[in-house]
């Protein structure tokens, strides 16, 4: 009986501290506890690592700088400095014919000649006539003086001089006419006559260029026109393969009303003839330095605008992008202006990314810049 009345009152005693004990709510041990205060820290790690895992990694490069003159690229055409059609200001029968297509004549020679026999008869009576009237004038004068002759016939003597010099006058411009003579230095393209053939007033009997310089020929845009100034210099890639290099010379100031542009003229050395007129070319314009980097093609994208430009890494990884100038298109990459000193610009993965997101960047390597540019000796600039 005292057993199992001990027995109960264990039981009693057990019931009222377990019931103390939920009274006061204190339900962990200060070592559970501890670790319940360490418990953030524990899970927090895992939870950054998974956080950085999930983190989209892309390539990036800082390029090195310089300064690259800017190179606007246009189509054009060659042309003759000067370029004249000559033609007759009389009609009548050819009687000398002294050049021939290609050759090479100075200013003022004689390039054909009309018959012109009773011109030339004409400035010969004349000439006689004014040395006729000269005389006489000499011995009016003479007279004059010992009073042995009337003014009034001494103003006649010097009426008739004027008017023979006049008569001399008109018949050597009659004679000129039948002349035609180089305007300028330069080279005959083509004699359409034959010697002995009639050509009518005005009729087209030879024409003549000037070839040094030899003039190329283009169009810029509006865009461009800003970075040109006359004394630039250019080169010209001729259809032929040939790179010779020239000076602008001219730049329009009138756009053309229907393709908004502005022509250009280059001058380019050609002391012996050897760029012809009318032939294709591709005009590089070197227009003022600009700071700049070379990156591959590949880099450049669209933003969200529709621009192009770049991505670039920010200093708290995050993506940002950059509008970008193109100064020059080379076989080794894209000359780009406008993006920032620090900028970590992205090579790889740019297209997987948008502005504002939070990135894993990793240098890119010379190999894979090299990949990029299709194998080109670029990564060792970037």
């Amino acid at each position: 009986m005292l057993k199992m009345k001990f027995h109960k009152v264990a039981a009693v005693v057990v019931l009222v501290g377990f019931a103390a004990w939920m009274g006061t709510g204190q339900f962990s041990s200060v070592g559970s506890a501890a670790s319940t205060a360490e418990q953030p820290k524990t899970e927090a790690k895992p939870e950054q690592a998974e956080q950085k895992a999930s983190l989209r990694i892309v390539k990036v490069v800082t390029p090195p700088r310089s300064e690259h003159a800017r190179a606007i690229r246009i189509s054009g055409v060659t042309e003759a400095d000067k370029r004249a059609v000559l033609a007759t200001r009389v009609a009548g029968i050819i009687s000398e014919l002294p050049v021939k297509q290609g050759d090479h004549v100075k200013i003022g020679d004689i390039v054909l000649m009309l018959d012109a026999e009773e011109k030339i008869s004409a400035v010969e009576n004349a000439r006689q006539l004014k040395g006729q009237r000269k005389a006489e004038l000499d011995a009016a004068e003479r007279l004059a003086k010992t009073g042995n002759l009337a003014k009034l016939q001494l103003d006649s003597a010097r009426s008739a001089l004027a008017l023979a010099s006049s008569q001399l006058d008109a018949a050597e411009s009659e004679l000129a006419r039948k002349e035609v003579k180089a305007p300028f230095d330069g080279v005959i393209d083509r004699v359409p006559v034959e010697l002995g053939s009639a050509v009518p007033l005005g009729g087209e009997v030879a024409t003549i260029l000037s070839l040094d310089p030899v003039i190329a020929r283009g169009e810029v845009s509006e865009r461009d026109l800003g970075y040109l100034k006359i004394g630039d210099k250019a080169n010209v890639r001729l259809v032929s393969g040939q790179i010779v290099q020239g000076t602008i010379r001219y730049i329009s100031r009138d756009a053309s009303a229907a393709t908004r542009t502005f022509r250009v003229e280059i001058a380019i050395p050609n002391g012996d003839g050897a760029i012809p007129a009318g032939m294709t070319a591709e005009i590089t314009l070197s227009a003022k330095p600009a700071d700049a980097v070379m990156l591959p093609r590949s880099v450049v994208t669209l933003g969200n605008k529709g621009d192009l430009g770049i991505r670039a890494v920010d200093k708290d990884n995050k993506v940002a992008f950059f509008p970008i100038d193109l100064v020059d298109d080379t076989p080794m990459g894209l000359v780009l202006a406008g993006i920032p000193v620090d900028a970590r610009v992205i090579v790889a993965g740019q297209e997987l990314v948008t502005e504002g997101d939070v990135v894993q960047p990793i240098m890119a390597d010379p190999q894979e810049i090299k990949k990029l540019v299709g194998g080109d000796a670029t990564a060792g600039t970037l």
